[in-house]
C-alpha cells in the first residue's frame, strides 16, 4: 500500500486539465438528481469509485470545488461521482421517504445508485471498490446508501450525519427536529431492523462503516453519533464494545474507537467540535484504502462474513 503521508500537500500542487462532466442519461432517476462525474487525466486501470453527496445548501459544483477529493483523485487516480440534489428549497437530500429508504424503490438514493451503475458500465472501474462519503446531509445520505444498497458499496464514511431511518417520514421531509435534536433513540436491534427492512431479500455481506461527529454539534446533536454506533455495531455484528480506543486521533481532542476483530466499524468523536466538522480526508483514504495499488487492496471481497445472517464477530 502506498503511504498517505504527504499526499494532501502533493495533491494541492497538481494541475489538472480534467473537468467535471454532466451526465444526463444514466438510468432510473425518479427525483431528477443531477449527475456530475470527475475522471482525472491520470485515472488508474480498474479504478476505485468514490461517491460524494454534498451538504444542505450545497451542489455538485460546490463539492467539486471544495477540496480535498478532486486533488486526491488527481493524485491517486480514482473516479468521483458528485450528485446534486433536486430539492430547490435548500438542496438537502431525501433521507426520509419510504422510497429512498428502500432498495431500488425510488427517491434520491436510487438516482445516485443509477449513477454508480452507469459509471461501472461505461468506465474501467472496480465494482468491488465503490465507496461513499459525505458531510451533514451528505453524511445522512451516506447512511441511507450503505443501509439500502449493501450490494453496491464496499464501505461508507459519514460525517455529522444521522442513523439510517432516523428521518423516516411518509414522504420527503426536509427537516426532522426530533432526529436532529437526538430525541429518536432505539436499541441496536431496532435500528438494525430498519436497515434489514430496506432490502429484506438481501442475505449477503454488509459494507464496513465509519462515522465521525463533533461532540459540540449544535445542528445534529451528538446523540446521533451514539445511536449510529448502536446501529452499525449491530448490523455488522462487531460487538458493542470497542476493541481499541485511541485518544487524540487523528488530532487533539478526537477519540477513535475501533470495533470488531477486523475493524469493520470505526467511530470518531471530536471534543469541542460543532457541526462544521473538519473533513478528515486522510482517515477516509485510509479506511477505504484509496491510496492502495495492487491485488491486496480492501474491497467487497474482504467482507467475507454476511453481517446480517451469520452470528460471528468480525
Amino acid at each position: 500500500m502506498r503511504p498517505f503521508f504527504g499526499l494532501l500537500a502533493a495533491a494541492a500542487g497538481l494541475a489538472s486539465a480534467a473537468e467535471l462532466q454532466h451526465i444526463t442519461d444514466f438510468g432510473p432517476n425518479p427525483t431528477n438528481v443531477s449527475f456530475y462525474l470527475y475522471v482525472p487525466d491520470a485515472v488508474r486501470p480498474n479504478a476505485p469509485l468514490l461517491v460524494y453527496p454534498h451538504w444542505c445548501w450545497g451542489s455538485a459544483q460546490n463539492a467539486f470545488d471544495w477540496k480535498p477529493y478532486r486533488p486526491l483523485a488527481d493524485e491517486l487516480g480514482f473516479i468521483v461521482i458528485y450528485p446534486s440534489s433536486p430539492n430547490d428549497a435548500d438542496h438537502c437530500w431525501d433521507v426520509s421517504s419510504p422510497q429512498t429508504l428502500s432498495h431500488d424503490a425510488g427517491g434520491d438514493s436510487l438516482g445516485i445508485v443509477s449513477m454508480v451503475r452507469w459509471t461501472l458500465a461505461n468506465h474501467d472501474v472496480d465494482a468491488d471498490r465503490v465507496f461513499v462519503t459525505g458531510i451533514s446531509s451528505g453524511g445522512m445520505m451516506t447512511n441511507v446508501l450503505i443501509g439500502a444498497y449493501p450490494d453496491v458499496f464496499a464501505a461508507g464514511s459519514a460525517f455529522a450525519g444521522v442513523p439510517f431511518g432516523c428521518y423516516a417520514a411518509d414522504g420527503f421531509a426536509v427537516w426532522s427536529d426530533d432526529c436532529a435534536k437526538g430525541k429518536i433513540q432505539h436499541t441496536g436491534d431496532e435500528w438494525a431492523a430498519l436497515v434489514h427492512a430496506a432490502y429484506p431479500a438481501y442475505g449477503g455481506v454488509r459494507p464496513k462503516m465509519q462515522v465521525l461527529h463533533g461532540a459540540a454539534d449544535d445542528i445534529i446533536n451528538a446523540t446521533n453519533y451514539h445511536e449510529a454506533v448502536k446501529l452499525w455495531t449491530t448490523v455488522l455484528r462487531t460487538g458493542s464494545e470497542p476493541r481499541e480506543v485511541d485518544e487524540d486521533t487523528p488530532q487533539a481532542g478526537w477519540t477513535k474507537s475501533v470495533y470488531g476483530r477486523r475493524g469493520f466499524f470505526e467511530a470518531f468523536l471530536a471534543d469541542g467540535v460543532d457541526h462544521n466538522i473538519p473533513d478528515q480526508a486522510q482517515e477516509v483514504v485510509r479506511f477505504f484504502e484509496l491510496d492502495c495499488v495492487g491485488d491486496d487492496c480492501f474491497s467487497r471481497k474482504d467482507l467475507v462474513v454476511p453481517g446480517n445472517c451469520v452470528k460471528k464477530k468480525l
